[in-house]
């Protein structure tokens, strides 16, 4: 029998990674979750397996004191329905020899989507981080699909709640807790900025950060966006520390422009750990690219963000932000010129930093743990 005065602790919770960027969310969660008692797994596949992209299973597996479980779910340029197909057979066996209490799933990419539907088939509790957001490309359908999917909700901002309550799920399995990743700005990275240069090889002391990915539904004119944008970052005559793409359909179209960029000014991550990629990003002049750390996680540190295109449409208001398509030259420059350096006031729209405490308050309560498997649809 459930002891209803007790906070719940023991239970074997299974966070699922794919990329750096929800591993980077994920880990503040797994640490509150570990030092509050409960078990820790890491379903590790996606981009950490891949070496072009940094091979970050590795960072996955310095988490101390937790179970890693790796599998190859891709090969270099397989289509995304066939990601998700494999990710899908690899993960349902999985659960089938493991099955956890919780499965913890993030955002948007095929290998939540694959985890959701494993977890919804076989009634095994679930819960989804940062949904109800939106983005305008395949990623927002995925993300809403998994917000079906999924039994439980920790979302990033109260608009984002809405979305959630609008797509019919009850109220009571909705929590509002911010955005994880900005847990680990809020505090000291504990490293300094000349560790960070001295391990990344990164020769410049006055850089801005880049960051753009492939837009699914725009393949066929991603390869002409990046050469645009990269073109005005050059002209400028500024240094730039550029973190590569994500894997999706594009992406060898945006490589071929970043690799062909001077080296002296330019200078290509694979991946980096995510608190030196804190420490970076705090002494940056200004953030450029289509990453959701230049609609969240810069205005969080009041890091001035030029958000390139279409990828992040609509998902945040604040003024440190400035929209412009990758076609807009004189946009670019202007934004170059007028906000290098320029620090903003700090925007807390996606939360304070203090994600993980809450998603530990409701893991502990009993009647989380005691929501029927069966979800219904709410008016």
């Amino acid at each position: 029998m459930t002891d209803l005065t007790e906070p719940v602790t023991g239970k074997k919770l299974l966070f699922v990674t794919g990329t750096r960027a929800d591993f980077g969310k994920l880990e503040p969660l797994a640490h509150a979750a570990q030092q509050a008692g409960f078990e820790i797994g890491f379903f590790i596949t996606g981009m950490h397996m891949m070496r072009r992209y940094g091979e970050t299973r590795l960072e996955v597996k310095r988490f101390a004191g937790a179970e890693f479980f790796e599998f190859v779910n891709q090969r270099e340029g397989d289509a995304l329905e066939f990601i998700l197909s494999k990710t899908i057979l690899g993960f349902s066996d999985f659960v089938h020899e493991h099955r956890p209490d919780l499965v913890i799933i993030h955002g948007d990419r095929v290998e939540a989507l694959a985890a959701s539907i494993v977890c919804a088939m076989r009634y095994i509790r679930s819960a989804h981080i940062e949904g109800g957001e939106v983005s305008g490309t395949i990623d927002e359908s995925i993300r809403h699909c998994n917000t079906k999917l999924c039994a439980t909700h920790f979302v990033s901002s109260e608009a984002a709640r809405q979305r959630v309550l609008a797509l019919g799920e009850a109220p009571d399995r909705v929590f509002n807790i911010g955005s994880p990743e900005l847990d680990t700005h809020a505090r000291p990275s504990g490293v300094t900025i000349e560790e960070v240069k001295e391990r990344y090889a990164i020769p410049f002391d006055d850089y801005g950060i880049v960051i753009f990915h492939p837009v699914t539904s725009e393949a066929d004119t991603i390869g002409a966006q990046a050469k645009s944008l990269f073109a005005c970052l050059e002209a400028s005559g500024k240094n730039f520390v550029v973190i590569a793409p994500n894997n999706d359909p594009g992406t060898d179209e945006i490589f071929a422009v970043i690799e062909a960029l001077p080296k002296e000014r330019f200078r290509l991550i694979p991946s980096m750990r995510f608190n030196y990629f804190s420490e970076l990003m705090k002494n940056a002049a200004v953030m450029v690219g289509n990453s959701s750390a230049g609609v969240r996680e810069a205005p969080f540190l009041g890091l001035p963000s030029l958000d390139v295109g279409t990828r992040q449409n609509d998902r945040s208001q604040a003024e440190s932000i400035k929209p412009c398509s990758a076609f807009q030259v004189e946009a670019i420059a202007s934004f170059l010129v007028n906000n290098w350096t320029q620090r903003q006031s700090e925007d807390q729209a996606f939360g304070s930093g203090q994600a993980a405490a809450g998603f530990i308050g409701h893991l502990q309560k009993p009647n989380f743990w005691t929501m029927s498997a069966q979800k219904v649809f709410v008016s």
